[in-house]
């Protein structure tokens, strides 16, 4: 089927990837991105670019995941253009690398907007034509860090993604009795092949950052990045998350997982998550409300 899909925080990365790739599945594929007559301009340009030279239905939208009115508009106009809505992808986030208690808390809740807000904001835009069609699919792209291994230096970014990853379990259970899917998709770390990680904020308090630098935790930065950085295979393909998302979208309604790990490093978040989806999936039955762990399919 051809689906009408809007995906955050499309202006590069995984969801730049995911952009393309499900629009050379055939889907009609919505890239959201801020400021697209501004700074990402020539992502627009080169996407509408691709477009025409692929022969694919994708399109650049405005859609300021740190706006209100921006996600209401943005969503808005997909639906007037398209008259539904059929799949949702929260990937818009952003990373930051410093001492935790370098960032102010000022920083922590910027980092929790970006990554946590932002997808509540689209909820509350997309839902109502989601809950109307009586069908839908919301996918999150969660991160291994919400329950992996969790080196130091990156909690703020640890603390939203694991906040996100629980709304995304919340969620998932509001939704299934309206015919709406959910699937989280558990990226690791990939530390080649995005700006992530060099894109990723730093500490505003940069005297007491230095204070780590210069005593006991000396070198750590370093250390740990390029820990992080051997986990990670020669052959790890940061693209076999955006395919790894076409794949989801184009199983059919009822069949799609839960949960999708592409984890080259292994960091034992796919361990972790299987028990706790599992100790989820018991209670539910335990209490008689095993019906929410499917879609209801009428």
């Amino acid at each position: 089927m051809k689906y009408v899909i809007v995906i955050t925080g499309a202006s590069s990365g995984f969801g730049a990837l995911t952009a393309r790739a499900l629009a050379a599945a055939g889907h009609i594929v919505y890239a959201g991105m801020r400021e697209t007559t501004g700074r990402n301009a020539p992502q627009v340009a080169d996407l509408q670019l691709h477009a025409a030279r692929q022969g694919v239905d994708l399109r650049a939208v405005e859609l300021d995941v740190a706006s209100d009115a921006s996600v209401q508009a943005g969503i808005a106009g997909i639906i007037k253009e398209c008259g539904r809505l059929d799949v949702v992808v929260h990937n818009a986030g952003h990373m930051s690398f410093g001492p935790a208690e370098a960032f102010t808390p000022e920083q922590f809740a910027e980092l929790y907007d970006v990554n946590v807000l932002s997808t509540q904001r689209v909820n509350r835009a997309a839902l109502p034509q989601l809950r109307k069609q009586g069908r839908g699919l919301v996918m999150w792209v969660s991160s291994s860090s919400a329950r992996g291994g969790t080196p130091p230096y990156l909690s703020p970014y640890f603390a939203a993604k694991a906040a996100m990853d629980s709304l995304a379990v919340s969620y998932a259970a509001e939704l299934s009795r309206w015919g709406i899917e959910s699937s989280i998709i558990v990226p690791g770390a990939y530390t080649r092949g995005t700006n992530h990680f060099a894109h990723s904020g730093v500490p505003a308090d940069a005297p007491r950052a230095a204070e780590y630098d210069s005593g006991p935790y000396a070198g750590l930065a370093e250390q740990s990045l390029r820990g992080l950085a051997s986990l990670e295979p020669e052959d790890a393909d940061v693209a076999e998350v955006a395919r790894a998302m076409v794949r989801v979208v184009d199983m059919p309604f009822g069949t799609r997982p839960f949960r999708v790990h592409i984890d080259p490093s292994q960091d034992g978040c796919e361990v972790v998550n299987g028990v706790a989806d599992r100790v989820r999936a018991e209670l539910f039955r335990r209490i008689g409300l095993d019906d929410l762990l499917k879609p209801r399919a009428d």
